[in-house]
């Protein structure tokens, strides 16, 4: 009898546990770039479609600031409006910088051309109405969910009232976590969301915040993870999003002054860049277009990559040769 009770007090728990993963909506990636080069990628994990419908909003505390602070300011919340994320899909959040013939570095610097490809919408770049995607290292951020009555953490990352954060730039991977030891992580960095994470933090972080427990950590402004994101809450859909595209390139070697690359999705840009990662040549694509050509007679004769951009968010890289 004992037995049994235990094993139906496991069961149980295991389902409460199952209810509470896969559930709502997380922050699936973190981009705090340069200049305006910042990015927020929410994942709906769950087997359902979520209508945004108002009812979700970003929430920024600015170095340090503690919760009753942070909302108290009108300006900290950006709501996030009417959009749809499907199933397994991603909804990649970029402010309206776009404008080339801004100085930069400055405060209206444009964003980066494969930061802008990525996005599924720009958020109104005057600072008072969009503060909270002007975020920094050490600031705080929240998603939150209006219940009717009240807004409910849906998901935290940093740790809102963080005093440590006043005089620090970001938190860092060596406890205690507040940038003191170790290596910044939530300044300068793409964060992705480890894929056994199934679930936001609801609470805040307490007495801590250790990045490394839910975030991989990559190079700043790297951008080739935003538009999907690996879950252990695989859906089908998720499955049939993240196969690679068919693409080829030709002539490869080439010594004729161009190439062409050719896919079975929608091209949105193809970029030539050398070895160390520069970037030599940028090509866009008209609508819907599956074939793009790329000038490559300014090359010298040498090993590149090329880096084609898809519609779908998804890209490719390739290696090419010029003679």
């Amino acid at each position: 009898m004992k037995k049994s009770l235990l094993l139906t007090f496991a069961l149980a728990a295991q389902t409460v546990l199952f209810s509470q993963s896969c559930s709502d909506l997380i922050i699936s990636e973190y981009a705090e770039g340069s200049n305006n080069n910042k990015a927020l990628e929410i994942y709906n994990p769950t087997p359902a479609a979520i209508a945004l419908n108002g009812n979700y909003r970003l929430v920024r505390y600015n170095n340090g600031t503690g919760a009753i602070a942070g909302e108290a300011n009108a300006q900290a919340m950006i709501n996030l409006g009417n959009h749809v994320i499907a199933s397994g899909d991603v909804f990649v959040i970029v402010i309206d910088k776009r404008d080339a013939s801004q100085p930069c570095p400055g405060n209206e610097c444009a964003v980066d051309l494969d930061l802008q490809a990525l996005a599924d919408t720009f958020l109104c770049p005057d600072y008072n109405v969009s503060y909270s995607m002007y975020f920094n290292g050490n600031d705080a951020v929240s998603l939150q969910k209006f219940n009717g009555t009240a807004w409910n953490y849906v998901d935290i990352f940093g740790m809102i009232g963080d005093p440590a954060m006043v005089s620090s730039q970001a938190w860092s991977d060596q406890f205690p976590y507040d940038g003191s030891a170790g290596a910044w992580w939530t300044k300068d960095q793409t964060l992705v969301r480890k894929s056994n994470v199934t679930q936001g933090v609801s609470a805040n972080p307490s007495p801590y915040f250790n990045v490394t427990l839910e975030y991989d950590s990559l190079p700043n402004e790297t951008w080739t993870g935003l538009g999907s994101h690996t879950c252990d809450c695989i859906s089908d859909n998720v499955n049939e999003r993240t196969q690679a595209p068919t693409t080829s390139i030709y002539p490869n070697p080439t010594s004729n002054g161009h190439l062409f690359v050719q896919a079975n999705e929608n091209i949105v840009s193809v970029e030539l860049m050398n070895l160390v990662g520069e970037k030599l040549a940028f090509e866009t694509s008209a609508l819907n277009s599956r074939l793009v050509q790329v000038a490559t007679a300014s090359q010298a004769p040498g090993i590149y990559f090329v880096r084609v951009n898809y519609s779908n968010k998804r890209s490719t890289v390739h290696r090419v040769t010029i003679r």
